[in-house]
């Protein structure tokens, strides 16, 4: 049964790290949550590390240069891991091969660009050029390439022809979808989901797939030097944070107020345990605790 609390605060003593989404839990994507910011805090300054884990196709630089411009405080968190990271080893180790047809933003091309350098050797060996697709032997989805306007439906012909060539998508971000201030709009994991209704072939690197948590342990050892450190993995996705953090045997923080607020009656802030517990149990996934709202 799923342990619905108040604060972060009341269970904190009982974890080393945590490792925290970003969309939905710290920020809206258009300003940050001030409660979730003094939460993570006042983990801090008990001695916790905070690992930012996000399904962000962009690189760690670029997704802290985004959340700066959010305001959310740099001192507030140790290390960010992006299903971007995660996908650019990918990529660069030849998954979908050289010559890549990227669908996605023109915001997103620092998925190709910034690249860490303990990947530079391998990015210099395999070479990676951007084609047109009918030139192209593999395909990176970082999202769509106007998510204000387009659906995953304006997308047929184009993931048809894919399905036709025998690409495969490589998805650097699982998302379905995102709430953007008050819109919702759709990420690339629901092309990716899509493609594969078509019989298309995508990979997937960020939550709740293995590779991301593997990335942030390893960088989580390097900054605690701790063999087995108590985990919490917060989030707002039941399919992503609650569902992956399951899977790798860690507690789970359910943020109910995110994207699944409507579920769980009129009140964000008084989320209707009765209804959380079935919702919870008619997906399986049940989490160790929720809470409304980081803080």
């Amino acid at each position: 049964m799923t342990n619905l609390i108040d604060s972060l605060a009341t269970i904190s003593e009982h974890y080393d790290a945590i490792f925290c989404d970003l969309w939905g839990c710290l920020h809206n994507g258009k300003a940050a949550y001030p409660e979730a910011i003094a939460a993570l805090h006042a983990f801090k300054a008990k001695g916790g590390t905070v690992l930012l884990l996000t399904n962000s196709p962009r690189p760690t630089n670029s997704v802290a240069t985004q959340i700066t411009n959010l305001k959310v405080p740099r001192d507030c968190w140790d290390a960010i891991v992006s299903s971007g990271d995660t996908a650019q080893y990918g990529l660069f180790s030849g998954a979908v091969g050289q010559r890549i047809y990227h669908i996605g933003a023109p915001k997103d091309l620092t998925f190709f660009q910034d690249i860490p350098h303990d990947l530079t050797p391998l990015a210099a060996k395999t070479r990676v050029t951007l084609v047109p697709l009918a030139e192209a032997q593999g395909v990176v989805c970082t999202g769509l390439f106007d998510d204000t306007t387009e659906t995953p439906e304006d997308y047929h012909a184009t993931l048809l022809q894919m399905k036709t060539n025998g690409l495969t998508m490589l998805c650097a971000n699982p998302d379905l979808i995102v709430d953007h201030d008050n819109r919702r709009l759709y990420c690339a994991g629901a092309l990716a989901a899509t493609y594969e209704k078509m019989g298309g072939t995508a990979l997937y690197f960020g939550k709740p797939h293995p590779p991301i948590y593997d990335l942030a342990r390893r960088r989580l050892t390097r900054l605690t030097n701790k063999d087995n450190p108590r985990i919490l993995c917060i989030g707002d996705g039941i399919n992503t944070d609650v569902e992956g953090g399951i899977a790798e045997g860690l507690d789970t923080l359910f943020v109910t107020g995110g994207i699944a607020a409507y579920e769980f009656g009129p009140n964000a802030n008084a989320p209707d345990k009765v209804k959380l517990d079935a919702w919870l149990a008619e997906r399986q996934q049940y989490a160790t605790y929720a809470i409304p709202f980081l803080r």
